[in-house]
């Protein structure tokens, strides 16, 4: 007879009132996933193949479609079963970088950071030729350069200067922090009506014009047939926070190579030239299109439920799996594509037969806007735009997802469902000498989860230890295999795997939040 554990958790006001709520835990089977979790990993061996083997992994890259052959293979011979890519629908062109040399030649050698801007032509071959610092706040400024840019590397004035810091880049949460999260006491749903404020918002306008302005000013660049554009990445001390310069969409126009360089070479080669310097820059950059398969792909494999009644109920747990493109974006999001997959690993390895069917999903584009998973609820559970809804819908228990960089699990943000804090706090407890056991009312954004929140399925996000996700890592340069921590990624696999034994055994489905009522139709123009 299985052992168990019981806690009875009274449940913290904002997450069920004053109540008290137990929830029964299976210690032997906790113990069981976590020998297998803590002290058999395989988290940094998946890790490793999702970045320094398959590469970059921009939506649509041959990167991308490595890292996914790769899952669907390793998913498959771990006794996975359905393990396929599944389509979602268009998503545009791929995009890679084959070469990137950029160099100050005069007046003297200096080789520059700089990293192309993704879905940008590469130069055609190296190119060499002045910096020409170009000053335009309208359109009629644009006249004076007209036939005086041909061939030439630009670049822009700017009034900005890297600001130095006396913070650490790393941190974890204190305990204090974590106490004011749990004592929130509520969420709202979603952020529509933040969203149209700051669309109405001065800030809002100020950025809507400064991009039109870079609209006709890349035109422009492009009719005068520059050879180079040079703009300044987000970052200090050599990280560039990398980003697009052009649309991945089949249709969209052709740009001007551009390469976002780092603060620092960028502010240099603009005071030599404010100072009256003469500077020559060289450059090679190659870059290709693939243009032979518009569609997205998620990767998805199951562990099938035995349970009579419940096998045809699923959990689902996932992570994005595509990156951006200044490296191999090792804690956006390998990290957390590779502690699902450890999840999954852990619940074969230590024989678990789930009473309900246990899902993953790896999705792709979730960094042009979770278009994967979206396109995967819209498919599967019903359009948030309308609320109707498809069976499946009612038959999904809950969704775990994962993509907060390398720091280990401190807790999980109940995206408002209340209910399911009492459960979630139990699950918790046998985890507390490993730091998790916060559970917040919160809601957290601008990840998978909320595809699964916005048609009324419970979708829920762990809170993570934030390490240097923001400062250093987070689409820059320095996201690499050797930014993540391995215990952390093991212990958050470990938990993962936990909570899905947990739900997968439960009589009743994890509680749910009423649903969401859709956005107002648009009114017709």
């Amino acid at each position: 007879m299985k052992l168990k554990l019981l806690y009875t958790c009274l449940a913290l006001t904002g997450i069920a009132g004053t109540a008290f709520a137990q929830e029964t835990v299976d210690q032997a089977a906790v113990q069981k996933i976590r020998e297998e979790g803590l002290n058999h990993s395989k988290v940094m061996e998946t890790a490793f193949y999702l970045t320094d083997v398959a590469g970059p992994r921009l939506s649509g890259s041959p990167g991308l479609k490595r890292a996914q052959d790769w899952a669907v293979g390793q998913l498959k011979s771990w006794g996975l079963v359905n393990s396929k890519l599944e389509p979602w629908g268009k998503f545009g062109k791929g995009w890679e970088v084959q070469k990137n040399y950029a160099a100050v030649t005069v007046p003297y050698y200096h080789a520059i950071i700089a990293i192309p801007k993704a879905w940008t032509p590469g130069t055609n071959g190296l190119i060499k030729g002045d910096v020409v610092l170009v000053k335009a706040d309208t359109t009629t400024d644009l006249a004076q350069y007209k036939g005086k840019l041909q061939g030439k590397i630009v670049i822009f004035d700017t009034q900005a200067s890297l600001s130095r810091t006396f913070k650490a880049d790393a941190a974890r949460y204190t305990d204090e922090e974590l106490d004011k999260m749990e004592a929130a006491t509520a969420a709202p749903r979603g952020g529509a009506q933040r969203r149209a404020f700051d669309a109405n918002s001065p800030q809002f306008a100020a950025r809507r014009k400064a991009m039109a302005m870079r609209t006709v000013i890349n035109k422009f660049l492009l009719e005068e047939k520059v050879g180079l554009v040079l703009s300044q990445g987000r970052g200090t001390d050599g990280t560039v926070f990398t980003t697009n310069g052009a649309s991945y969409a089949d249709t969209a126009k052709t740009v001007a190579p551009e390469l976002e360089t780092s603060g620092e070479d960028y502010l240099r080669i603009l005071r030599l030239i404010k100072g009256g310097q003469k500077v020559t820059m060289e450059a090679d950059i190659k870059t290709e299109f693939f243009t032979s398969d518009l569609q997205g792909y998620n990767v998805v494999a199951e562990i099938p439920g035995t349970d009579k009644k419940l096998k045809d109920q699923v959990i689902m747990i996932g992570g994005h799996l595509d990156s951006w493109h200044g490296a191999t974006g090792a804690t956006d999001n390998a990290a957390g594509s590779a502690v699902m997959m450890e999840a999954m690993r852990i619940l074969k390895a230590t024989g678990f037969k789930p009473k309900r069917t246990i899902r993953i999903a790896l999705w792709s584009s979730e960094e042009q806007g979770l278009f994967g998973s979206r396109g995967y609820v819209a498919a599967h559970f019903g359009d948030p735009r309308t609320m109707q809804l498809k069976p499946e819908q009612a038959k999904l228990d809950a969704y775990y997802n994962l993509d907060n960089g390398t720091g280990k699990i401190r807790g999980i943000y109940l995206q408002g469902d209340s209910a399911a804090g009492p459960l979630f706090k139990a699950w918790l407890a046998p985890f507390k000498d490993l730091g998790a056991g916060a559970v917040t009312i919160s809601n957290t954004g601008g990840t998978d989860h909320q595809s699964f929140d916005a048609v009324g399925i419970p979708g829920f996000q762990f809170i993570q230890d934030g390490m240097d996700y923001n400062t250093r890592t987070h689409h820059s340069n320095q996201d690499t295999y050797d930014r993540l921590s391995e215990d952390d990624l093991k212990q958050a696999a470990t938990i993962i795997a936990s909570f899905v034994y947990n739900t997968s055994e439960r009589q009743e489905m994890i509680p749910r939040k009423p649903l969401p009522t859709p956005p107002p139709a648009t009114p017709a123009r």
